[in-house]
């Protein structure tokens, strides 16, 4: 990573003014440089200070575990957007346009992402009336046709419209609408924290509270100077297990009733609830509510119970992937799940996918591995990839983790460190600070980033959630594609509605 930016671990603190804040034009080729360098944009978001925006850029360089911090002020309502040399950057240059009525100039497709008004009244790039929200890109010929589905779903699912441009039932082109819920969570975190704040983190993205609820509590352990107990680091990286092996083996199940695959839907479907009520033994919740707090956990794992509770993990994790196993070995299985949803590397990198659709085209990026935090700063679990980045890629990439995760659970819960669960916490948070803190949810790398102001009140928080990379993922994997793939390539992507309207 480049001299221009600041540079520190993940969960690692830093004075906001020790932040470069740099000419728009020397923040530019900054980030561009080290994308080039293969970095990640991991957060990109703005802020309004006196008199300018700043936009404050979050790099990510796996090779050195290092996260890069820059900023730049512009007094101008625009600037030259990075899009068209950094695709990845898309969105995050979309919700600035959005939030904070900045025109990225040139941006190819400058639509609004969560269609609400400007934070900044008086300035708005799309009008006070949000013109545009409805339009799409269009395939122009004799024989295409538009087919819309949503945002009303047949199922109780969240809302998402998607626009496919066919021709018959070839698709050349879907387009992806979200935004329908209008959370407003990153304008309500502003002044935080505050006794709202820990519920806004655990329903950010509902089924992955212990990810979203454990980055942000890293960030207030960060600023406040809080040492975490071991035991309760392990505990939260047992319930981040957990997690990932519910929504892993749902999404199986999910995958295999796509397809018409009877045996290993009803299985999975099943075994899901089996780790659901496994962390609901920690906490009384299914979904881990009410478990992680700043400063460690608020209930520990009797001794006991930890006997029976490894008994339940071990014979639900038999079932799933014996059950899950024979996706592999049936062949109308393989035929419906291999080349269908196919993104290559290049186009990976290029959009900056994270998680398990990125490890299922061979990279092999993971938070827990490149930037570790808590208990896995002393405990690595394989990372595991596959290389075609099809349905079956993804699909495969699930159960292998979920394996490699059954495993770490069960030796932890046997290695619990004997100390306390909860550090106190200081009341206050560090002012004029800035921290970014990673974690690797179920879907991927979560990164939230806190700022200061001078009383140590949050400035801005700025969640990203690992859907928020991967939606444009969706539409690449169908293009090309048969549109009765759409439901098959969606649910192995299993993105989050909620996760990305914040």
């Amino acid at each position: 990573m480049n001299r221009t930016f600041l540079t520190r671990r993940n969960a690692e603190p830093a004075a906001l003014a020790d932040v470069p804040l740099v000419q728009i034009d020397v923040f530019r080729t900054a980030v561009l440089d080290a994308v080039r360098d293969e970095c990640r944009v991991v957060s990109f978001f703005a802020r309004e200070v006196v008199d300018a925006i700043e936009l404050v850029a979050v790099l990510a360089d796996e090779t050195t575990s290092e996260l890069g911090f820059v900023r730049s002020r512009i007094n101008e309502d625009r600037f030259e957007s990075l899009t068209p040399e950094c695709p990845q950057v898309q969105l995050f240059e979309r919700e600035i346009a959005e939030q904070f009525g900045i025109e990225p100039a040139g941006h190819p497709w400058l639509k609004p992402v969560r269609f609400q008004q400007s934070w900044r009244p008086g300035h708005s790039v799309f009008g006070e009336t949000l013109p545009g929200v409805t339009d799409f890109f269009r395939v122009e010929g004799d024989e295409i046709h538009e087919v819309a589905v949503g945002p009303v779903h047949a199922g109780v699912i969240e809302p998402g419209h998607f626009r496919f441009q066919c021709h018959g039932e070839h698709v050349f082109h879907l387009e992806t609408a979200l935004g329908y819920q209008h959370r407003g969570i990153e304008r309500a975190l502003i002044g935080g924290p505050s006794a709202k704040t820990i519920h806004y983190m655990e329903t950010a993205a509902g089924d992955s509270t212990i990810g979203h609820t454990l980055a942000y509590a890293q960030a207030v352990e960060a600023l406040t100077g809080t040492r975490v107990p071991a035991r309760a680091q392990v505990l939260r990286g047992i319930a981040l297990e957990l997690e990932r092996l519910a929504n892993h083996t749902g999404d199986l199940g999910a995958l295999s009733g796509d397809v018409a695959y009877l045996p290993a839907a009803a299985a999975c479907g099943r075994t899901r609830g089996d780790y659901l009520n496994l962390t609901a033994e920690l906490c009384g919740s299914r979904f881990g509510r009410g478990f992680v707090r700043p400063g460690g956990v608020l209930f520990d794992l009797p001794a006991d119970r930890i006997d029976a509770l490894t008994e339940r993990l071990q014979a639900a994790t038999r079932d799933t992937v014996d059950s899950a196993a024979l996706l592999w070995t049936t062949p109308s299985v393989i035929e419906r799940f291999e080349n269908t949803g196919t993104i290559d590397t290049d186009v990976c990198d290029e959009i900056g996918m994270v998680g398990v659709p990125a490890r299922a085209c061979g990279r092999g990026i993971d938070v827990r591995h490149d930037f570790p935090f808590g208990v896995y700063r002393f405990v690595h679990i394989p990372v595991m990839t596959a290389y075609h980045g099809d349905v079956n890629s993804r699909a495969f990439v699930r159960w292998l983790e979920l394996q490699r995760s059954a495993d770490f659970v069960a030796q932890q819960m046997h290695r619990l460190p004997a100390t306390p669960v909860r550090a106190d916490v200081a009341a206050s948070l560090a002012p004029d600070s800035i921290v970014a803190s990673l974690t690797e949810g179920w879907r991927g790398e979560i990164c939230h980033v806190a700022i200061t102001d001078a009383e140590g009140r949050f400035a801005r928080y700025k969640i990203t959630d690992p859907s928020f990379h991967n939606w444009f993922g969706v539409a690449l994997a169908l293009r090309n594609g048969q549109i009765s793939d759409f439901p098959l390539c969606n649910k192995s992507f299993n993105l989050s509605y909620c996760g990305h309207d914040l």
